[in-house]
């Protein structure tokens, strides 16, 4: 049994496949947040430590950002099977927006279930083509 307390939550993640799109990358790099801090979250979110699950595969997961903690810090819209796969989709600081709309969340939950059914093969080229990039692997 790994203790977490020796290991950063980003050093335990296992079989998870974890994924950022290329939208949310960009926006990604305005802030101070790091990859390991997005696998961090989704060891956190792996354990039960989801913030709202917003339906059709989309949930929202606070991460903090330097001297700001988790709640002045960042919100992050993850879309996931809560299982082996999460991809990071969209992402806002909490001076920034208090939230998205309906029609925004309408779109992300749409996306989450399209990216959700993809196949290895169509992950692959997603990679490829730089529409994704995928994190944690190297933890």
């Amino acid at each position: 049994m790994v203790n977490s307390q020796s290991m950063p939550l980003s050093g335990i993640i296992k079989l998870k496949r974890v994924f950022k799109t290329r939208y949310f990358a960009r926006w990604m790099r305005k802030t101070e947040l790091t990859d390991a801090t997005l696998c961090d979250a989704v060891q956190e979110m792996s354990l039960g430590l989801i913030d709202a699950d917003l339906g059709g595969g989309l949930v929202k997961k606070r991460v903090g950002l330097a001297g700001r903690g988790k709640r002045g810090g960042a919100r992050t819209l993850v879309a996931t099977n809560k299982n082996k796969r999460w991809f990071f989709v969209f992402g806002f600081e909490k001076n920034e927006r208090a939230n998205i709309d309906v029609d925004e969340l309408a779109a992300l939950q749409e996306l989450a279930a399209e990216l959700l059914v993809r196949t290895d093969e169509e992950l692959k080229i997603a990679i490829a083509d730089g529409a994704l990039k995928e994190i944690c692997h190297e933890h």
